[in-house]
């Protein structure tokens, strides 16, 4: 059965290692999964996550994982980027579950918590390898805008609540 629940502490690691594992797949597939989450923690790209109760909780966001019974399946975010607008992180969701309208479903939550924080518009960050993502958030009303912040993602987006 699939639930979608706020993190918990214990989740953390197991939560970088999925996103780690499903980025990988579309970064990096020369590498191994263990050496992408091992570049990634290096690097600091998920440190957010290691200190979410601050960067999401206390910042007028959430953090979501997604559970297929025991196993943990998918993640999503968001987050305060400015005091009217919200930026949405950390989507990802194991391959096997794509098609399922899982993705759908955390976004919606996501996007109906956003509007309950009184934000007026929502950010994301892409990239053009990602062109699935890219077609789902087109689909769901998101727009190309200029980017918003320096990042290795090099699509920014933004939908009006």
């Amino acid at each position: 059965m699939i639930n979608i629940l706020p993190i918990q502490p214990h989740q953390i690691t197991e939560a970088k290692y999925l996103i780690s594992a499903v980025a990988q797949r579309i970064f990096v597939p020369e590498k191994t999964v263990q050496e992408f989450y091992d570049i990634l923690e290096e690097e600091g790209e998920l440190r957010d996550m290691d200190h979410f109760e601050q960067a999401y909780v206390k910042n007028r966001g959430l953090l979501l994982v997604v559970m297929d019974d025991d196993q943990l399946i998918g993640t999503g975010g968001i987050k305060k980027l400015e005091e009217k607008i919200a930026e949405l992180k950390r989507i990802w969701l194991l391959e096997e579950y794509h098609g399922q309208k899982i993705g759908y479903q955390v976004v919606m939550h996501l996007l109906n918590f956003a509007r309950t924080q009184g934000y007026e518009k929502v950010r994301l960050q892409t990239g053009e390898q990602q062109e699935r993502a890219v077609r789902f958030y087109t689909q769901l009303g998101f727009y190309p805008i200029p980017s918003y912040q320096e990042s290795m993602d090099n699509i920014s987006m933004e939908l009006n609540l």
